[in-house]
């Protein structure tokens, strides 16, 4: 067993796993090189040839842990027949849903359409060793959102407008949570280790639609994963203390904090449930000394409790690629430390 699941499945504490969210992404020139000459996110995010280049492209740079998948979580949306695209400084945009049409797609439809991301899952397994292959979906609700938003809430987004048809919203979000469930059971039989679902727009929700919306939805793809024994990373951002509430209802087998979350709080609340992340991504583009008392920070914390390091959300593009490195060989020292200590 590699060491993320380790600490996920058997919650060791005797080691500090660490891989960063996005690590394969803007901030690397070689990632850059690429994204020039293939500006269609989905074609190249259905390019296995690419895929495996740029999930690589962070493992072969820096000693971590894990390899994400490089992939997106509106391949579902667009796995279910809407247009997806990405524009320069307006982020996605989503053509009209045509939700027959998406009710009615077949797994196996959805299967072919997919089909290159699997064999990409495939490709980075047979290159890695000694790590975890991480797959990953949004969360019903934060796809729900954009499929019925069509853009990112971050630029337009009115809760009352995107859930007023309760029809389409049970039927959609039914259907949703199917294929969620149907494409984490293909990126695991393809490969993948473990299994991240982020609900990155969770945060955005009412606190009296979070039972609703976040942990009911989020609670039947934990109780798929948990029969299939897919060991699975949640991040329900921006929620704050319901966290707690979260971790209570959903049981999810590792929790991902965001920044905004106090990392005491959260080991005294969680049960000793695996904790990932938290670290905020503007502190890597601070100095040294200061990037260094907060990662040393995180790791005092959570000493003797299940904690992979990673940030509380993805790495910025203004980050430098020796800063990753950097924070890589803290956390190595920190556990030869610990191995020494016995």
């Amino acid at each position: 067993m590699n060491k993320l699941s380790n600490c996920i499945i058997n919650r060791d504490t005797s080691y500090i796993p660490i891989w960063f969210m996005r690590q394969a992404g803007r901030y690397l020139p070689e990632f850059r090189e690429i994204r020039k000459n293939n500006q269609d996110f989905i074609k190249l995010c259905l390019s296995p040839k690419l895929v495996e280049e740029i999930t690589l492209q962070p493992t072969n740079r820096f000693d971590l842990d894990a390899a994400i998948i490089f992939s997106d979580i509106l391949m579902i949306p667009y796995g279910l027949g809407q247009q997806v695209k990405f524009e320069k400084g307006k982020g996605p945009i989503l053509g009209k849903l045509d939700i027959n049409s998406a009710l009615n797609i077949t797994d196996d439809e959805f299967i072919k359409k997919m089909s290159p991301v699997y064999e990409s899952i495939r490709n980075v397994k047979r290159k890695v060793k000694n790590k975890s292959v991480i797959g990953f979906v949004g969360a019903p609700w934060t796809l729900l959102v954009y499929m019925l938003n069509q853009q990112s809430p971050k630029r337009d987004f009115n809760f009352n407008t995107v859930i007023n048809d309760n029809s389409i919203v049970i039927k959609l979000l039914k259907k949703i949570e199917e294929i969620i469930c149907l494409h984490i059971d293909k990126q695991t039989q393809s490969g993948a280790d473990i299994v991240q679902i982020f609900d990155s727009w969770a945060g955005l929700l009412p606190k009296d639609k979070l039972s609703q919306f976040c942990f009911a939805p989020n609670q039947k793809i934990i109780k798929h994963t948990k029969n299939k024994k897919i060991p699975t990373i949640c991040f329900p951002r921006g929620i704050g203390k319901s966290y707690r509430d979260f971790c209570h209802s959903v049981k999810p087998d590792c929790i991902n904090i965001d920044y905004e979350v106090d990392p005491n709080w959260a080991k005294a609340n969680f049960n000793n449930t695996p904790i990932q992340g938290g670290l905020d991504p503007k502190i890597l583009l601070k100095d040294n000394i200061s990037l260094e008392k907060e990662v040393q920070n995180y790791l005092n914390i959570f000493k003797n409790y299940p904690y992979i390091f990673n940030l509380g959300h993805g790495v910025l593009p203004d980050t430098k690629p020796e800063t990753i490195d950097h924070i890589v060989k803290i956390v190595r020292r920190k556990n030869e430390k610990r191995s020494s200590e016995g």
